[in-house]
């Protein structure tokens, strides 16, 4: 790079200044402040500097060389680049958190077999014992504070675990171990302890210490337990806890909380009424049980209500929802069904309600899925009460029923969702008619197995309208699926009506056996055979004069295909098994249907496209 004469005369006026500066420098340095304040400062420049013209204050700034690769001084510089290196953040981790807690636990099993050492040698009375645990766990907790003004938070959280628990354990050995203090006293001082470390949290904004403080509030109980049963008093303490966790779940929106709080409430619960619950207390268990719903159902709106976002208020809602239809499905189900029905569909009420209540809420991915958990939950105990209140058929017909309500609003609101239900509800209805559900019918035609069936008929081509409007092609292939569906319906009811009537005309005989009653019987199942047949054959001649009249090909290839195999059953069983005029008649008839649908074909009178056309 070439470089001008200006340049380079401005070059050398800056290494004369660099030059006179550093000159300066070594004589401060040097201590010479008496050579310093007799020789004027221009004295002190340089010989070869002090000729030079001074350089003016403002100059521009040099120019910027590349800097020249230093060579690594570290000893990891030497290590081969094949060899991998550890995290530094797995370091750290492992340092700060795990060794701490390493050394806690190390601490506390020392400090406990010192103190075993002393019990066991008679040095420390009970009354001792108990004061050294509470003395030695308020210092734990004290102690914590002067790490935590020092930003140790880590560290200082672990002390207060540790501290905190020996607390607990000290008022529980007081109380069960060595019987020191009563349960009431013992119960106050936990109580007072949970509130102590509920107030550190709020004031140091600390989760971690909100969840020991609800961890040693659930566990007070259990602490505190004298296998008796005390229902009323157990629970209103739950109650009490649990609010006071819905407070803090309000003012802070702490996500772990509620859950952990659920938790806890829910093992006490199940611990309770597996050893101690009985029909005389189906009062207060179903009120405490609705008031443990309330306070958790009320949870997630408040997570959504300062974290839109947060996938924990579904899951609560979903599992608290659950728990609580299992809870009193439990109390009320042995004394009655009506009861139990009424409670689901209450319940069913109240999420439709939580529904509305959601709509409110800004519309994010959290807010959507609790909306959905509640409607699911809501169709889902709709659905559930059926069955607990009816019986037989009747619950087919109450899916039946339910299904196409759900489709009717789905369709009114334009909504999918209450539309997939539907499909649901359809569903379970349609495979319990079909492979569930027995009749005895009184008489022919008129009887509940064929107001059943023409329920699912009705409900199936409701369903296939409502789909055929959708644009999806999705939607449409699930309307074309319920015209297939109701057709078999309809015709597996026709055919046992068929069966049911032959059945009718069979004799009653001492002897089954005997030659005429085994006349008898074949000849009424050859007519039985035949009539199979006809029925089929003309359920596919009406299906093929609707494929023509609605110009619709999907009904006229379902006609061919029950055609097709009326022909095949004439064909392979008629032939073999039926009288000579059934035999003809069995041939004629197709036959001639045969013959009326093709020469329709051949009128062209759908205007189908000719094959010289396509």
């Amino acid at each position: 790079m070439e470089i001008s004469p200006e340049q380079f005369e401005r070059l050398l006026e800056q290494i004369r200044e660099l030059t006179a500066r550093v000159y300066r420098l070594e004589e401060k340095l040097a201590r010479r402040p008496e050579a310093a304040s007799e020789v004027p400062a221009a004295s002190r420049v340089p010989p070869e500097v002090r000729s030079q013209p001074q350089v003016s204050q403002a100059l521009p700034p040099p120019p910027s060389f590349p800097a020249s690769p230093q060579p690594a001084q570290s000893k990891a510089a030497s290590i081969p680049s094949f060899v991998p290196q550890p995290s530094a953040d797995l370091e750290s981790r492992i340092g700060s958190h795990w060794l701490n807690r390493i050394g806690i636990a190390a601490v506390l099993v020392g400090a406990s077999f010192f103190l075993n050492y002393a019990f066991e040698n008679g040095w420390i009375g009970p009354a001792g014992r108990i004061v050294i645990g509470l003395v030695a766990g308020i210092a734990v907790v004290w102690w914590s504070e002067y790490f935590r003004k020092r930003g140790y938070d880590i560290f200082s959280y672990s002390l207060k675990a540790l501290g905190i628990g020996v607390v607990y354990l000290s008022l529980w050995a007081a109380f069960q171990v060595y019987h020191l203090l009563p349960s009431g006293v013992v119960f106050a001082f936990m109580v007072v302890v949970t509130a102590l470390t509920c107030g550190m949290a709020i004031v140091q904004d600390a989760e971690i210490l909100a969840i020991f403080a609800i961890a040693g509030g659930f566990s007070t109980p259990v602490l505190l337990s004298t296998g008796e049963n005390r229902e009323i008093a157990l629970f209103s303490y739950l109650v009490v806890l649990d609010f006071a966790i819905l407070a803090l779940t309000i003012a802070k929106s702490w996500r772990r909380i509620p859950l952990l709080g659920f938790v806890g409430t829910l093992v006490l619960y199940a611990s309770w009424h597996a050893e101690f619950y009985d029909r005389s207390q189906v009062s207060p268990t179903l009120l405490f049980a609705s008031i443990f719903f309330a306070v958790f159902a009320a949870a997630p709106f408040f997570i959504l209500r300062d974290d839109p976002a947060a996938n924990t208020a579904p899951l609560l809602a979903l599992v608290n929802g659950i728990t609580y239809f299992i809870q009193g499905y439990l109390v009320l189900s042995p004394i009655s069904s009506d009861q139990t029905a009424w409670f689901a569909l209450l319940l069913a009420a109240v999420f439709l309600l939580f529904v509305r209540i959601g709509l409110t809420a800004p519309k994010t991915d959290a807010t959507t899925a609790l909306r959905l958990i509640h409607l699911a939950l809501a169709i889902g105990l709709i659905t559930v009460a059926i069955p607990i209140r009816l019986e037989g058929h009747a619950i087919t017909i109450g899916w039946l029923v339910e299904s196409a309500a759900l489709l009717w609003v789905g369709g009114r609101i334009k909504s999918d969702v209450f539309s997939w239900f539907a499909l649901l509800a359809l569903m379970l209805g349609v495979v319990r008619l079909l492979l569930w559900d027995t009749f005895e019918p009184a008489q022919l035609i008129f009887n509940e197995r064929m107001g059943a069936y023409l329920m699912a008929v009705l409900v199936l081509s409701f369903c296939a309208y409502q789909c055929s409007h959708h644009d999806d092609e999705g939607w449409k292939t699930i309307a074309g699926i319920a015209v297939v569906t109701l057709n078999i319906i309809a015709l597996r009811a026709l055919s046992l009506e068929v069966a049911d009537y032959y059945s009718r005309q069979m004799p009653v005989v001492r002897n089954v056996w005997s030659p005429e009653a085994l006349l008898q019987r074949r000849g009424l199942s050859i007519a039985r055979d035949f009539t199979y047949s006809a029925l089929w054959m003309a359920y596919g001649a009406m299906l093929m004069i609707i494929g023509f009249w609605r110009k619709s090909a999907f009904v006229r290839w379902q006609a061919l295909v029950l055609i097709a195999i009326t022909i095949a059953k004439v064909f392979v069983y008629d032939t073999s098994q039926l009288d000579r005029i059934y035999r003809i008649l069995s041939f004629i008839v197709p036959g001639v249907l045969l013959l009326a649908i093709s020469f329709a074909y051949q009128r062209n009178w759908l205007k189908l496209p000719s094959q010289k056309t396509a």
